[in-house]
C-alpha cells in the first residue's frame, strides 16, 4: 500500500473551501497540510519550501488557478499541479493540462475518495521523481569520477 504522507499545499480564496478540505486531509491522511488563501503567500511559501503536491482553485480575485500554478511550475518544476474548479469546463481544463502540465483537474464539490486518490498518485509521483533524481546525480558523480580516472591514467601514460 502507498503511503499518504508528504506536504500538500491548497490555495483557495473561500476560507470554507479550505477548511474543509484541511479538515478532510487531516483526519484521513498522514499528508502535512499547508492552506493558503492568498496565491502570492503560497508562491512566497514555495520560493523557501519544498512541496509534495499544490491544490489551487481555478477563479480567485489575486491571481486566478491558471496563472498561479503556472507560476509554481517556474519555481518547483517537478511538483505535481491540481487545479480545483466549479466550472465543468473540460476544453479548457484540457487546455490547462496540456500547457501548464496540470497533473489533474477536480470539480467542485469533490468527492474525498477520488480527492484522496488524486492526491496518493499526485506524492507517489513526486516521491518517485525526486528518488530518479537521486538516482541520476548518482549516475552523473560517477560518470564524472570516472572522467577523472580516466584523465589521471592518461597522465600517468603519457
Amino acid at each position: 500500500m502507498v503511503e499518504e504522507d508528504g506536504r500538500v499545499v491548497l490555495v483557495d480564496d473561500e476560507e470554507m473551501v479550505l477548511s474543509s478540505l484541511s479538515s478532510f486531509l487531516t483526519l484521513e491522511t498522514a499528508y502535512e497540510i499547508m492552506t493558503f488563501t492568498s496565491a502570492r503567500k503560497a508562491l512566497d511559501f514555495l520560493d523557501e519550501n519544498e512541496a509534495d503536491v499544490v491544490v489551487s482553485d481555478f477563479l480567485m480575485p489575486e491571481m486566478d488557478g491558471l496563472a498561479f500554478l503556472s507560476r509554481v511550475r517556474d519555481i518547483r518544476p517537478d511538483v505535481p499541479r491540481i487545479i480545483l474548479t466549479g466550472y465543468a469546463d473540460k476544453e479548457n481544463a484540457i487546455k490547462a493540462i496540456n500547457d501548464i502540465g496540470l497533473f489533474q483537474y477536480v470539480e467542485k464539490p469533490w468527492n474525498n475518495d477520488d480527492l484522496r486518490l488524486v492526491l496518493r498518485n499526485a506524492t507517489e509521483r513526486q516521491r518517485l521523481v525526486r528518488k530518479l533524481n537521486g538516482k541520476i546525480a548518482q549516475i552523473n558523480d560517477a560518470y564524472s569520477e570516472l572522467q577523472t580516472i580516466q584523465q589521471d591514467i592518461l597522465k600517468a601514460f603519457v
